[in-house]
């Protein structure tokens, strides 16, 4: 079972762990969720929910300042 992961300029295909979810996928990377977006298959989705085989995961950097 796999996943496509679309991060920055990067496109790969990662192996897909039973109930690994997008919380698990941040801790993975280093990535803080406050910072970060994820879109399973096109639409936005929480820390919680868990990726299938075949999904596309799209993360994406909040920029905010003051």
């Amino acid at each position: 079972m796999e996943f496509t992961l679309k991060y920055k300029q990067t496109t790969e295909t990662r192996q897909l762990n039973e109930n690994y979810t997008i919380k698990d996928l941040l801790d993975d990377l280093e990535l803080s969720s406050q910072t970060t977006v994820a879109k399973q298959n096109g639409e936005l989705v929480i820390e919680e929910t868990v990726i299938g085989d075949g999904d596309e995961i799209q993360l994406v950097q909040i920029i905010y300042g003051g």
